[in-house]
């Protein structure tokens, strides 16, 4: 959710100061990483999933507030809109059992939530872009009550000069004009933390970016948008488009938007924090702790105004500083995923991520040195436009398709990452046999929705009742835990009642 503000009227002044502050805080944080001692000696993962709430018709239920009292789990909190909410895991080392103990959590937690929720008449769905969702869903009025999110609609309005523009191009075309960030909160995601050094950060890093087009054609499971067909990941530019706070000047002059895959390789984790300055500061609170006399001090400081900052900035791949127990350390927020389908799909995906960074940030020196840095962003637009069935290229073997170059190639190498990590034959067998199981199917989530909408309106569904149908399906599954390469598709898919 990001760190909650006052929500004050915030002046020129205090712009000038937080951004001040910001700089110390990168001055602190530099020596810091020269100098001091991060905790990485047991590296662990995090994770968020964030979550729809809808109604018995399928379409988005305004009532976190009600559920989020009827849950009562501080895992759970609330999101941008009314109806979103999500659950924050508790980070745990990715040894024996630790995968597997990962998904009885999530699936526990999401099951727990949804009994929870069901006298409400709410479900819970993890799904990239709720397709049922209409423009009427997501304006101002729609926001949930919450200082952070007012301040941010005000003064991202305020700086773009004009409504928000949602364009959709294509054989549904669609354009959607709104004055609100609300839109944003379509845009559902799982996203994965990993502790790294700081010495390993930019092998880490430079990893993410250079698999996140395979994570996507994987992972897209968002192919409608207001109920209009667009990629098989559309979450991805229309977060872009709802968050772009550029003028029409600054778009012409193709200034960098907040929303961005990113600019090179890295060689180190300042690389990423002193480029954020670039931008203005959304939300210029300072808090009373200076870094510099923390320091000075003894004390491991906060560094506040840094992570506000950068929680503002929507990088794919966002570094993070984190101050707890035992120590400060460094974090690769991996935000490229869109939530769902189930708990078993995400921690597939969570395998693939983790063991594939490990492997390939040891050997990124064999991998990519010469490789320019838009292979990397032409692979993650592939995978964004076509999803499973993108064509990929990969250093030493060329253009692939994504359902081939991933069992054959990118597996074995995740595999081994993941006994590095202590993860068991037996889990890395499983977890990455999902994967496999969707190259050898072809289904996704976005592969699933589209042939499911497509089977219901061949049938003499309208797109509405189709939309509706596929959500009632597609909770019923999600809930059930089964992988999404082995759902069946309508008629079969009618078989059980909802």
């Amino acid at each position: 959710m990001g760190s909650e503000v006052e929500g004050a009227d915030y002046t020129d002044e205090d712009r000038a100061r937080f951004t001040e502050r910001v700089e110390d805080c990168l001055g602190v944080l530099d020596e810091m990483l020269a100098t001091d001692t991060f905790e990485h000696a047991h590296p662990r993962a995090g994770m968020e999933v964030e979550i729809y709430l809808v109604g018995a018709d399928g379409r988005p239920s305004m009532s976190n507030v009600d559920v989020l009292a009827a849950i009562d789990d501080k895992a759970f909190v609330s999101e941008l809109c009314r109806f979103n909410i999500e659950l924050n895991l508790t980070p745990r080392h990715l040894g024996p059992g630790g995968i597997l103990t990962f998904e009885h959590v999530v699936r526990s937690s999401l099951n727990d939530a949804a009994a929870r929720a069901e006298p409400l008449d709410v479900g819970l769905a993890a799904i990239g872009v709720l397709p049922t969702a209409t423009p009427a869903d997501v304006t101002s009025e729609t926001l949930t009550p919450n200082p952070r999110y007012a301040m941010l609609d005000t003064y991202m309005r305020w700086l773009r000069g004009a409504p928000f523009e949602i364009v959709i191009d294509g054989p549904e075309p669609l354009r959607v004009s709104s004055d609100s960030i609300a839109p944003e909160a379509l845009c559902t995601s799982m996203q994965i933390h990993l502790q790294v050094s700081p010495a390993d950060f930019p092998g880490y890093w430079n990893a993410s970016q250079a698999i996140a087009g395979v994570q996507l054609a994987l992972g897209a499971n968002s192919p409608y948008v207001f109920g209009h067909r667009w990629y098989a990941e559309s979450r991805i530019p229309l977060f872009g488009q709802a968050t772009d706070t550029r003028t029409p000047d600054e778009r012409a002059a193709d200034v960098t938007p907040r929303v961005f895959f990113g600019d090179d390789w890295i060689g180190s984790p300042m690389d990423l924090f002193r480029a954020n300055m670039r931008y203005s500061p959304l939300l210029p609170e300072v808090s009373a702790q200076d870094p510099r006399a923390a320091r000075a001090a003894g004390e491991v400081p906060d560094l506040a105004e840094l992570t506000l900052h950068n929680g503002t900035i929507y990088r794919w791949n966002r570094p993070v500083y984190d101050h707890t127990p035992p120590g400060p350390h460094l974090r690769i927020e991996n935000r490229v995923l869109p939530a769902g389908p189930t708990a078993v799909d995400m921690m597939a995906n969570v395998a693939l991520y983790a063991g594939l960074t490990r492997e390939l940030a040891e050997r990124a020196a064999e991998l990519w040195p010469d490789e320019p840095f838009d292979w990397a962003r032409r692979n993650f637009e592939a995978g964004v436009r076509d999803g499973i069935d993108a064509t990929l290229s990969w250093p030493g073997v060329g253009e692939r398709p994504a359902r081939e170059l991933v069992p054959e190639v990118l597996l074995p190498r995740a595999a081994a990452g993941l006994a590095a990590y202590g993860v068991d034959a037996e889990n890395i067998a499983h977890y990455l046999g999902v994967i496999e199981g969707r190259c050898a199917t072809g289904q996704n989530g976005a592969a699933w929705q589209t042939a499911e909408v497509a089977a219901r309106e061949d049938a003499g569904m309208s797109r509405d009742e189709a939309l509706a149908g596929m959500v009632r399906a597609y909770l019923l599954r999600m809930h059930r835990n089964q992988p999404v390469h082995t759902w069946p598709v309508f008629p079969a898919s009618e078989e059980e009642p909802v």
